[in-house]
């Protein structure tokens, strides 16, 4: 909405991004076009170099602690998430994925399939890195989210972001859980559940080990993720 947050009207309330150095405008403009791809009409949002800046007044700082139940509510810890560049990954063709993956990990990711318990490659890895999508390698996961669940998966409390998964209500199996998917390749991870660490968000993301690869951090930067080393331990 132009000119509009929640019940407030008027040109002081104009969404915007501003900046004060051109070199993060790349950024900028890769987070707009990423965006503007979810909606059919163009982004509302100025974005512009920043002119002025007036410090608000005493009774807006911290304005969500003073109004815990206000409207305008937003969650400020989203800006620490990196940007993943969906473009760097593209999925292959389904030729192309029979030939690169192994028969197990086609059937769980491309057939929704889930591997067993306890015996799979990465329950109970907890090394420093990343794991990515094993059909794209698109980042998925990071090693600082990854805890020890008992459940004999690889469990998360949190994607590395929140723009890389999908989900999907799942009612196979006489039971109703939502499964979780890669953004790009929309490949079946596995599922989230709310069992999870409750000082972390009380989620517990539950992969298939057959559905990621593990990158260690000592070759994020060979393998192409450097920009992503400061978000695992």
């Amino acid at each position: 909405s132009k000119n509009k947050q929640g019940n407030d009207v008027g040109t002081q309330y104009r969404t915007g991004v501003y900046y004060t150095d051109d070199k993060d405008l790349e950024v900028i403009n890769q987070v707009f076009d990423e965006v503007a791809k979810k909606y059919d009409q163009p982004l509302a949002v100025e974005k512009e170099t920043l002119k002025n800046f007036v410090v608000a007044e005493d009774y807006h700082q911290d304005y969500l602690k003073k109004n815990p139940n206000g409207y305008c509510h937003i969650n400020v810890n989203q800006a620490a998430y990196p940007v993943i560049d969906a473009s760097k990954y593209p999925k292959p063709s389904n030729e192309e994925l029979k030939k690169t993956l192994s028969p197990e990990e086609y059937a769980v990711t491309q057939k929704n399939q889930t591997e067993r318990a306890f015996s799979n490659r990465y329950w109970d890895k907890f090394e420093s890195g990343i794991y990515v999508d094993v059909a794209t390698g698109e980042p998925l996961f990071s090693s600082k989210d990854k805890f020890e669940s008992g459940c004999g998966w690889p469990s998360f409390t949190q994607p590395i972001s929140p723009d890389v998964a999908t989900y999907k209500e799942d009612k196979s199996y006489n039971m109703t859980r939502m499964e979780v998917r890669s953004r790009v390749g929309d490949s079946h991870l596995g599922h989230v559940f709310t069992d999870g660490p409750q000082d972390k968000g009380g989620l517990r993301y539950c992969i298939n080990s057959l559905s990621i690869r593990f990158i260690p951090k000592d070759q994020m930067e060979e393998k192409g993720y450097a920009y992503l080393l400061d978000y695992v331990d």
